[in-house]
């Protein structure tokens, strides 16, 4: 990401205002994700038919609102083929977890633009700052509609009984670049002049978290295609350490087994697993060696495995609830690890250009 030069008339106590206020936009972000990622996990998504992005905030008040909406409900696919003889109850169940992901996307909104009209209102966002920050908002405002986008791929007139995974897929990803580009922000704002790492190293580290992301899309097709479901062994899928190429193409056109062949998806999916462990060991020895936020490097290499290993514990187990959450809430937080790593090591300003305000929380040598 782009260097940020932070104005030298901003004082060290309102940049810090500004540093907070993102990080509380992050931990926003983070919880959203979280509640996504249970609103999939327990086929949820699909229990609020229409998109009402005002009178939404508020859940059914009363029993016949609560009947309107369960019928609206049993009129979709999902329901007719999964859920069929579902109680109002039930449906009351699902439908508080897709309201409560739809309030807290809203609220994280909220939290984004109010402050942030205050700060530019004030002066205290530096110049080269506020082009991102108007971006980040634009991407958030996008997100919604991605979301609604995504959700009415399963609505009634479709043929699926669930999100399309391309949508999924892609509704995910943004939501965490996002995460990743507010964290990354903030930590900019700890002026705290370093020597510039070897580009090497930096590279090196934007290329893990980029990988993180791409890892997470594939995640996202997983669960998208109940992929988890299936080829429930590891070290062998399928039998086999590589599966049978007239197994892993054969749909036609031959890109569509990349997002549509549950064993193509899984499979792709374990090989970026098995890149990203290894990339992340031999970043972790070059940041040790050059002396350069090793410490950092070290904590993402033992993230991604402590990650590997959960990953194959929930395939073992067929995805139970539990742990298949646990393992999305674990790649968001290397993801944020990274995003942190990653700033640590980008090139910093010459001693004297920028006024501390501060002590780093990045990952030093």
């Amino acid at each position: 990401m782009p260097e940020t030069t932070l104005n030298p008339d901003i004082s060290p106590r309102h940049l810090r205002a500004v540093r907070l206020w993102l990080y509380a936009v992050a931990a926003m972000i983070f919880l959203t994700l979280v509640v996504g990622g249970a609103t999939r996990l327990t086929e949820s998504g699909l229990s609020i038919t229409e998109w009402k992005p005002v009178t939404g905030v508020l859940p059914p008040l009363s029993q016949s609102d609560w009947q309107a909406e369960f019928s609206k409900y049993q009129a979709i696919p999902q329901y007719q083929q999964v859920n069929r003889g579902m109680s109002l109850d039930e449906f009351k169940t699902i439908y508080f977890w897709e309201w409560s992901h739809r309030l807290l996307a809203r609220a994280t909104g909220v939290v984004f633009l109010l402050p942030f009209l205050f700060f530019l209102w004030r002066g205290w966002v530096p110049a080269g700052l506020k082009l991102r920050l108007w971006g980040m908002f634009a991407g958030g405002a996008a997100l919604g509609a991605v979301g609604w986008w995504m959700v009415s791929s399963g609505l009634a007139g479709s043929n699926l009984v669930s999100v399309s995974q391309y949508r999924l897929g892609f509704h995910l990803t943004l939501a965490c670049a996002i995460y990743a580009a507010v964290l990354w922000t903030a930590q900019g704002l700890v002026a705290t002049p370093r020597p510039v790492a070897p580009p090497r190293l930096r590279l090196g580290a934007l290329a893990l978290m980029l990988a993180m992301l791409l890892q997470i899309y594939l995640g996202a097709l997983v669960a998208g295609l109940d992929a988890g479901l299936t080829y429930n062994t590891w070290p062998l899928i399928d039998g086999a350490l590589v599966p049978d190429g007239a197994r892993l193409w054969f749909i036609q056109p031959a890109w569509r087994n990349l997002f549509e062949n549950t064993l193509t998806v899984q499979f792709n999916h374990r090989l970026l697993a098995y890149a990203l462990f290894i990339g992340a060991w031999l970043h972790a020895y070059d940041a040790w060696r050059a002396g350069r936020a090793a410490r950092g490097a070290l904590l993402l290499a033992i993230g991604v495995t402590l990650q590997a290993v959960l990953g194959i514990v929930t395939l073992l187990e067929a995805a139970p609830l539990a742990l298949a959450l646990s393992h999305q809430m674990l790649a968001v937080l290397l993801l944020s690890i990274a995003a942190v790593h990653g700033e640590a090591l980008s090139r910093r300003a010459p001693a004297g250009a920028l006024r501390p305000v501060g002590q780093s929380a990045g990952f030093g040598a």
